[in-house]
Formats: structure tokens, sequence, C-alpha cells
């Protein structure tokens, strides 16, 4: 650290299958960010949440400590504390949630429990500041969403998916090509080597007038095509993968312009897992420009789950004199509201 401030949060973050912990600071920004990724799951093909909740609890103390020791802070430095509690795995955040508790009560710092959500639209807020109004697409593995951000604290929604969320589409579609887990960054690499108008696949609800997703026929119609292909060669598969990521990044981009006509924002803002993917970015940066709105996302190690943005988060509650007491439970969905 560059010299002890009195506004130091500490973020918890484990609502899924990797263990985060980070402290941050409203003037320096992010002080020190850990993440301990889970390797376990490929081999499955996906997150099992037993597998997932024991190694939170394997890993979070000893992450815990190395964050503290690398920023020279005892718990009784900090500011507040603020952990994910929901969405997620129950059983995880069940885990990190424990935690913050114990260390809230052991030092009496203010504890928060922060929405999934809330965390990854705030990403965009550690390297620069956060300019609302804001419209946000929030798309991972388990979300896909448009929301209109009047102020930190004020959130509309706007529309999201019927079925399943985009990240969750690159599992399943990657799956079934073959790929490794996770299927997201697997697709994004073989697609570098195909044509995204190798095959034409369904762009759902494009012509419905509403901010609405779904991705659950576009998986459908890859399946249907890769059986009709018989063995797949490696061309075979570059091109099911770059026309299935071109689909997938086309209506994203269509829905998001559409979200950005009807709220008219200073700054459009992508977030999530599927946010890292360049191809999105690629497309989004050019419809935006085309249109006259600025837009912007995270760097790629906040695009994923992060305590930073769970930290960075817990400070805008907590200075905002909003904090929690130790009856905080977890909820594993749940809509993002407005606390301010």
């Amino acid at each position: 650290m560059t010299g002890k401030s009195e506004r130091l949060y500490l973020g918890i973050e484990t609502s899924c299958d990797d263990t985060s912990c980070a402290i941050y600071s409203p003037e320096e920004g992010v002080v020190v960010h850990r993440t301990a990724a889970q390797l376990d799951h490929a081999r499955y093909g996906g997150v099992v949440p037993e597998i997932a909740s024991r190694s939170h609890m394997k890993t979070i103390l000893p992450l815990y400590e190395t964050v503290m020791e690398e920023a020279g802070l005892c718990t009784g430095d900090l500011a507040g504390i603020g952990v994910t509690n929901g969405p997620g795995l129950t059983g995880s955040l069940l885990v990190g949630l424990s935690f913050a508790k114990a260390l809230a009560y052991g030092s009496g710092r203010p504890l928060i429990g922060i929405h999934h959500l809330e965390g990854h639209i705030l990403a965009n807020g550690l390297e620069k500041p956060f300019v609302t109004p804001a419209t946000v697409l929030v798309v991972s593995g388990g979300h896909t969403q448009l929301i209109f951000v009047e102020k930190i604290g004020r959130y509309r929604f706007l529309g999201g998916t019927r079925d399943d969320a985009a990240g969750e589409a690159f599992d399943k579609i990657g799956k079934l090509l073959g790929l490794p887990y996770p299927g997201g960054p697997s697709i994004q690499k073989a697609a570098a080597n195909g044509d995204p108008g190798s095959f034409t696949f369904p762009r759902a609800l494009r012509h419905s007038g509403e901010c609405d997703f779904s991705f659950s026929g576009l998986k459908t119609a890859v399946r249907l095509k890769a059986e009709s292909m018989g063995e797949l060669t490696a061309g075979d598969i570059a091109g099911l993968a770059s026309s299935a990521q071109e689909a997938i990044v086309d209506i994203l981009a269509e829905k998001s312009l559409m979200a950005a006509k009807m709220t008219s924002p200073e700054m459009f803002y992508i977030a999530g897992g599927v946010a890292a993917n360049s191809r999105l970015r690629e497309v989004m940066k050019e419809r935006m420009g085309k249109a006259g709105v600025p837009v912007s996302w995270p760097s790629i190690e906040y695009c994923t789950d992060n305590a930073a943005m769970i930290a960075c988060a817990a400070s805008h509650h907590i200075e905002a004199e909003r904090t929690d007491g130790l009856e905080l439970n977890t909820f594993p969905r749940g809509e993002l509201t407005s606390w301010s």
C-alpha cells in the first residue's frame, strides 16, 4: 500500500466456484485482489456444487490471510466488510457469508450483503469513474440482463433471458462440440479459425420489440446441425463455433442497442464473464459507436467473478450507512432491487 486510508473495504466472493478476496479503497482503487480458481470442474463438464463449497472451505482462510498480509492490514483497519450473499450456489454462498459474519462479529466492523449483479455492474467503476445514467448488459454463465442505472443504488430491469443465459449457452454448445470447459473461452478460440457465415443459426426474439433474450433454441439448432454432419472435423467445429458465437453476439448487441435507444444513457457498460469475449466487445463497440453511444467494459480480471467488485459495491452501501446484521442470509435467486 502507498499509505493507510480510513476507507478500506474487504470484499469476499464465493457465489460459484472461485474463491476471491480483495481490498478496495475509493481513493486508491483496488489495493489487493486475489482469486483462487477451482480446476476440478473441467473433468465433469460443469460446476459441481458440493465440490465447489468444499473447496471454498479449504481456501477462504488462507486466501484472506494472504490478502491482509499483502495489504499490511488487520481486520480492525477496515471500514467495512462486503460479501456476496446471492444469487448463486447456496453452499458456496454460505461459506463466504459465514466467514464474513465471523470477521464482522470478531472485529466489530460493519457488514453488508451484496447482490452479485450489482457487483458485476460496479466492476466498471474499479479502474475509472462509473458514469450515470448508464445502461448495462450483464452477461455471464448464470445471467443475461439489461439494467438501467439511474445512479448507483437505483436500478431498473429492462429485460433478460427467458431460459438459458448467454454464458450457459456457450458452455452447452462447447460441450456438444467436444470443446473443453468452460465453453466461452473454448468457443472463442475455436471460432478464430472459422467463418461466422458458415451456418445460419436463430436469433430468438429478434422482432419481439422487447429487451428479452432466449438461447435454448440456438443450443438445439447447433446440436441438430452437428448431428446431421456426422463425425466432425476440426474445420467443422471451427465453423459451428464461429457461427454460434456470432448468433449470440449479434442478438446481445442488437438488444443492447435497443435498450440504449430506450434509455439514452451517458454510458453503456458490459459486465460479467461473457464481457471478456473479444468478438462481443468488437461488435458492441462498432454498433454503439454508430449510434453515438459510448461503451465500456472492465479489464478481463474484473469481468469474471471477483471480490474487488464486491468490495467496491460495499463501499457505496456502507458510506450511505446501509449495513446488515448477523441475521443476514443467502438467496440462490433474486432480482437486483434499488436501495438508494
